[in-house]
């Protein structure tokens, strides 16, 4: 899959009034740069089963947010989820925590931004929520917005811009 043509830079320009700028912080994986499509979330900590179950379904046109709260304990995604992820047609994820199997991912037809890498696996009891409003970075994310990101950054509009 080619990557959409924009640049969030230029969405910032034509859309100042309107458009959320998540704050710096996220490191780019996958082997796709950017990233664009509608929300859906997953809310959860130290728990990837949601994360697994949402990746598991049709993605098409879709871009998951996944609030882990911040934990760098453990990772919350590895390369067996994010192929199953590219696998379903999902053109992101983003995590707020961490991933593993970087290298793997690294190779993978999919955009991820997340802190950081941990080679410790999370837990599966179900814990979490799904398709709720999250907030980290100074934005809030909430399911059926839009979120696109590239070399520059991260926005959120509340409708599709390209």
């Amino acid at each position: 899959m080619s990557s959409p043509d924009f640049t969030t830079s230029d969405l910032c320009d034509a859309n100042e009034a309107t458009i959320r700028v998540v704050d710096p912080g996220f490191r780019l994986y996958g082997g796709r740069i950017k990233l664009a499509g509608m929300i859906e979330t997953v809310k959860c900590h130290e728990d990837n089963q949601l994360v697994k179950e949402t990746l598991a379904t049709d993605g098409t046109g879709k871009v998951l947010i996944v609030d882990g709260g911040g934990s760098m304990r453990r990772a919350l995604m590895g390369d067996q989820i994010a192929a199953s992820a590219t696998k379903n047609g999902w053109n992101g994820v983003v995590v707020f925590g961490c991933i593993r199997d970087a290298a793997a991912i690294a190779k993978l037809d999919l955009a991820v931004r997340a802190l950081d890498t941990h080679p410790h696996k999370t837990v599966k009891r179900g814990w979490g929520e799904k398709n709720v409003p999250v907030r980290f970075h100074g934005v809030t994310f909430a399911p059926g917005e839009y979120i696109y990101a590239d070399e520059d950054g991260i926005v959120v509009h509340p409708t599709a811009l390209i």
